[in-house]
């Protein structure tokens, strides 16, 4: 069967519906059995200003980031959508309202910017959209039925996905739109079809009897693997683009017979996940840069106090407020060394959007037997991707309570909270729990937690803090770091993090086609750092480049300090997913000798 890899993408205004038409088409795709990875671009301004954009890559066979040109470009406002059309490939389509509802000057009209070699389709938007529902508010369902019936797609999911989007608007909502949306279906049918622009039948089913397809952000799989772990109670503060974390769980926590509770500010909400966190519940907060800025002290607090909580960190553009609606990766340094004194805590960062609901699952897991903070680092592109993702049916893959329990105490003897162990890790009691009253304080601490300043003690306890951390580096059924592509020695390694990953796994495989024995790591677990692994993996590539997006390359500063071997930086700061024809052409430049900083 022929492969389908089909990206569209739908550029408006503000207030046009744009986003809103993304999300019918790729749960639509997805429910007729595609593979699709989706990723908005909306403005900060209120409603009436700003540019949209949805993208979509709509494929048969697993992807793994965005295309750089797409294959079919729709407009639903010109001038927002003109800056956009180098972005079509040759031969691509752009489809765009013929008949604007006021006069445009000349050369202001998007037809009059449409390259050669790009296929026009000049569609009266407006006009069916007022047919069908008497408004031209109904403009983006028309367009989704135009490339519905372009492209013969299946029916049938579009009516169920609109069907459940305006369900609660009433019968009479639902079946306007559906109308606009078949009038679009009916167009697009009876217009000229691009021959190397086609849907073939998809290669997968929708999953088997124990497992499920569902189309999600990287923040709705957070809190999916939030809800699958037994989340108890969630306290936030609401910032770009972690919002949507704490308003899923307002809904979903409540009807599990949970809590959330919207706290002043970040560092009453972090205050609060400890205090959750040491009298035994599962907690977590979530946040961004900023926030995470304002949490430093407290998580402090958690490293010393060795009380488990966990922290989504969804990175954006910086430093200070930054760019809240553009990506970034550079909130690393501050989740590694953030709070003052020596405070290790474990960091992971999912590469995926299936990953983020894994991470988030397991960072409870890794809080609890490890007894420290865990901060999930994500990033706006990946907080706000969509991708299908494979669920299982059959329970949820996660350690409910992976605590160390308190024994059974002797009769007179005292309880230690945070006595020496062979891996640093103590025994946890609950307060309430009889025989196991404690203190626990922010000072440096002996045994018993009563405050100690002494040297000798202070030594201890900090090889105790920090050791006990080694051991998550073994911890079973999760992967901190994982090779991909040809084995042995080979010419260019990429070593990768976070959302990034995806676009440097799709160039090494392009770059394996063009003959350059290439290979890529993935390195989720950021903290404490797999350093066994990725010195084999270094010593296998005679080059090894290390793209990210930071300016300052600070994942690359973490390898070369901890390893002390050379590695080439890739730093961009993009605003955006860094494309992978870039890095593409790096690895060519480095596969041919020219090496250099990028």
């Amino acid at each position: 069967m022929t492969a389908t890899d089909i990206q569209i993408a739908i550029c408006g205004s503000a207030g046009d519906g744009t986003i809103a038409a993304g999300d019918i088409l790729r749960n639509a795709v997805a429910q007729a059995g595609y593979r699709v990875i989706c990723f908005d671009v909306y403005p900060p301004e209120i409603r009436g200003f700003g540019k949209c954009i949805a993208r979509l890559r709509i494929t048969t066979e697993q992807a793994y980031s965005l295309k750089r040109h797409s294959d079919v470009l729709v407009s639903l406002d010109d001038s927002h959508t003109m800056p956009h059309l180098d972005e079509v490939r040759d031969d691509g389509a752009v489809i765009y309202e013929s008949k604007p509802v006021v006069q445009v000057a000349e050369g202001e009209h998007l037809s009059a910017h449409i390259r050669p070699g790009q296929i026009p389709y000049a569609l009266q938007i407006r006009e069916l959209s007022e047919k069908s529902t008497g408004s031209n508010r109904s403009r983006n369902l028309v367009i989704l039925g135009f490339i519905a019936g372009l492209f013969k797609l299946p029916v049938a999911p579009f009516h169920q996905v609109i069907g459940k989007k305006f369900g609660k608007q009433g019968q009479a909502v639902v079946s306007r739109n559906q109308a606009a949306f078949d009038l679009g279906v009916t167009t697009g049918q009876s217009s000229f079809q691009l021959d190397n622009v086609t849907f073939h039948g998809p290669s997968r089913g929708v999953g088997d009897s124990s497992s499920r397809i569902a189309m999600l952000s990287g923040n709705a799989a957070v809190v999916q693997g939030c809800l699958d772990a037994g989340l108890a109670t969630f306290f936030g503060y609401p910032i770009t683009p972690a919002t949507s974390i704490m308003e899923r769980l307002a809904t979903e926590l409540p009807k599990r017979g949970k809590r959330l509770l919207q706290t002043e500010d970040e560092i009453s909400a972090m205050a609060a996940a400890i205090g959750a966190g040491y009298a035994g519940a599962r907690a977590a907060t979530a946040t961004s840069g900023p926030g995470l800025a304002l949490m430093m002290e407290m998580l402090g607090l958690a490293t010393m106090t060795e009380v488990p909580c966990v922290v989504f960190v969804s990175q954006r553009g910086g430093p200070s407020t930054g760019m809240p609606t553009k990506t970034e990766q550079s909130d690393l340094n501050a989740a590694l060394y953030g709070s003052p004194g020596d405070a290790q805590r474990i960091v992971i960062a999912p590469t995926n959007v299936e990953g983020c609901y894994r991470c988030a699952g397991k960072a409870f897991e890794l809080a609890e037997r490890f007894q420290t903070p865990v901060i999930v680092l994500l990033d706006l592109y990946l907080s706000n991707r969509y991708e299908t993702v494979l669920l299982s049916d059959a329970g949820p893959p996660f350690n409910l309570d992976a605590n160390r329990s308190v024994r059974v105490l002797e009769a007179g003897e005292i309880y230690q909270r945070f006595a020496m162990t062979d891996d640093g890790v103590s025994p946890r009691a609950i307060p309430g729990q009889a025989g196991c009253m404690h203190v626990v304080t922010g000072l440096e601490h002996n045994e018993l937690g009563r405050p100690n300043d002494q040297g000798d003690n202070h030594e201890r306890m900090s090889r105790k803090r920090h050791d006990k951390l080694k051991g998550a580096l073994d911890y079973p059924d999760f992967t901190k770091c994982k090779r991909f592509g040809d084995e042995g020695p080979v010419q260019v390694g990429l070593l990768s993090w976070g959302s990034t990953f995806g676009e440097c796994l799709e160039a090494m495989l392009k770059a394996r086609q063009e003959g350059i024995r290439c290979a890529a790591m993935k390195v989720v677990m950021l903290s404490p750092l797999p350093v066994e692994p990725i010195a084999q993996f270094m010593e296998d590539c005679q080059v090894v480049l290390v793209p990210e997006l930071n300016y300052e390359g600070q994942f690359a500063h973490l390898v070369q300090g901890t390893l002390a071997r050379p590695v080439v930086r890739m730093s961009r700061v993009p605003s955006g997913p860094m494309p992978v024809e870039e890095i593409l052409d790096q690895i060519r430049r480095l596969a041919a000798g020219k090496e250099r900083n990028a």
